[in-house]
């Protein structure tokens, strides 16, 4: 194997998706490769974050806030006095309590029950998006053409960009990044030819990152990153705190 083929083979090791005889002859590569030696250990702590991934679980107040809710519902206590009236009259308006209470609370569980629905829904949706996203990233990061390019971002911060022209879609890995100031959040764009495109938002809370980008690299020759308003914005509106080339062939 040649050494530019085994300069590719990063993102297949680190998921272990390498044959035996390649996976050794990878190995003594890497005792000779600095570069490749950092690459695979950056895709291979995303490889770990992406093995945690796990549905997510209705938060555990869920049955506080529930209890807390049927609490509100005003049920009237048939009386028990030993008046000896017996009349229609008052039989009937604890029937009509009894019964007001009932549909009230009946009610108040309907709603609480849609409502912890919509909970769990909300949850296994974007549970779902994150598996749907991991699966994503790790077909690029396993992709038999993926090419990646490191280097060094603002702030001593590290980053990796993997490209698949076979899946059309790019892997953002960053090391150490600086949280953005309050209320910013970094964005990722395509560079088509100067012209930015949109690539999605990062984790505003994460130092450490591995993002697919949002939509295919199409005719991108790189990708920048920028700090723009919470929710990310149409185009640019500030400098860019990183540029970076794809991997060529």
């Amino acid at each position: 194997m040649s050494m530019a083929e085994l300069h590719t083979l990063t993102g297949a090791y680190a998921l272990h998706a390498l044959p035996e005889d390649e996976r050794r002859e990878f190995e003594r590569h890497l005792s000779d490769c600095e570069a490749c030696t950092q690459e695979v250990r950056e895709l291979s702590a995303t490889a770990a974050r992406l093995g945690l991934a796990v549905a997510e679980r209705p938060p555990r107040e869920l049955r506080e806030r529930v209890l807390a809710e049927i609490t509100t519902v005003r049920q009237e206590v048939p009386s028990h006095g030993g008046s000896g009236r017996t009349g229609g009259g008052r039989t009937g308006r604890w029937t009509t309590y009894a019964l007001a209470a009932c549909i009230a609370a009946a009610a108040a569980f309907g709603g609480v029950a849609v409502w912890q629905n919509q909970v769990a829904q909300d949850a296994r949706q974007e549970a779902n998006q994150a598996q749907r996203q991991s699966e994503q990233l790790a077909q690029v990061l396993a992709a038999p053409d993926a090419k990646t390019s490191s280097g060094e971002l603002t702030g001593g911060a590290r980053g990796t960009v993997v490209v698949s022209q076979q899946e059309n879609r790019a892997v953002f890995l960053a090391s150490g990044m600086d949280r953005p100031p309050s209320g910013k959040v970094y964005q990722l764009w395509f560079n088509d030819e100067g012209t930015m495109r949109s690539a999605g938002l990062m984790n505003p809370s994460a130092s450490d990152d591995a993002v697919l980008l949002d939509g295919p690299v199409d005719h991108a020759s790189g990708m920048g990153i920028t700090v723009e308003p919470a929710g990310g914005s149409a185009e640019p509106t500030s400098d860019p705190v990183a540029l970076m080339d794809f991997p060529t062939a």
